[in-house]
């Protein structure tokens, strides 16, 4: 069964666009290439990976598919489409092109309007994501997972992945409203979810093993080992943890499931949910 790391991004570092990546970010200020990613993957056994966008922007899908293109390990894109625009269709037919891009996501978690896949046109939107097959990835705050089951039971057929386990507060501890409402997003089975982007919620400095692992719990015991997948997370993860602890410490909390649990969470999940 092939080793797939299931959320990683590649860019150039541009300050204007990149505006998201803080001072206090500074480890991640620079390019991050195909070929710096290659290296960790190789170093920790992985076989392949999807590269996730992280620019809303169609010049952002041009950049990735010029990079897969010339890197065979990369096994999948998740790229940036306009929901709302009046001409999704066409562009969603020009993207069915492309054997690599797998499906789509937009950055909820900075929306002011809190509930935006709620409304009418964003709606209209992940409805025409089917006939394509595209899959999608929703990115959000904890405090948003309560709008997720009526969003995804409107679309059962859909597939939804949540990334970064909707980024609980890890830092403050918080985890009974998060643990309650993830649980019941996790009663749809189209819906997986991503053990990424935790040490991005945690204390960077000084997060330790113990600090995570109620949260990997509470993700399988809602989701099951089924509807799972391992992501770095990287270069942002740097910003608290090299690549080698981040997949470290998932390996480890696994290590003691069975060999078809384990080849679930870190291959087959990823490669049946993007048709890999």
């Amino acid at each position: 069964m092939l080793r797939i790391d299931a959320h990683h991004h590649i860019w150039k570092y541009d300050p204007v666009r990149d505006a998201w990546i803080t001072d206090e970010m500074v480890a991640i200020k620079k390019d991050f290439l195909p070929g710096d990613f290659h290296v960790e993957l190789l170093k920790n056994n992985f076989d392949g990976s999807v590269v996730v966008q992280t620019d809303q922007s169609e010049i952002e899908n041009d950049f990735l598919l010029n990079v897969v293109a010339r890197n065979d390990f990369i096994k999948g894109i998740v790229a940036w489409v306009d929901l709302q625009a009046k001409n999704l269709d066409d562009r969603l037919t020009f993207y069915h092109k492309f054997e690599k891009i797998k499906g789509f996501r937009h950055v909820l978690q900075s929306e002011a309007d809190r509930a935006l896949m709620l409304k009418p046109s964003f709606i209209n939107g992940i409805a025409q994501l089917k006939k394509f097959g595209f899959t999608y990835d929703i990115l959000i705050f904890a405090d948003q997972l309560k709008f997720i089951p009526e969003f995804v039971a409107a679309f059962p057929d859909q597939k939804f992945v949540i990334d970064h386990i909707a980024k609980p507060a890890i830092r403050d501890g918080q985890i009974d409203d998060w643990k309650n409402d993830i649980k019941e997003v996790a009663k749809y089975e189209n819906v997986f979810c991503k053990i990424s982007g935790m040490v991005t919620e945690a204390n960077w400095k000084s997060w330790k093993e113990e600090d995570l692992l109620p949260y990997m719990d509470a993700i399988v015991e809602s989701f099951g080992t089924g509807r799972i997948m391992f992501g770095s997370d990287w270069p942002v993860c740097l910003v608290a943890a090299s690549y080698e602890q981040v997949w470290h410490l998932v390996h480890e909390y696994f290590s003691t499931f069975s060999r078809s649990e384990q080849e679930s969470v870190f291959g087959r999940n990823a490669i049946q949910f993007y048709n890999l």
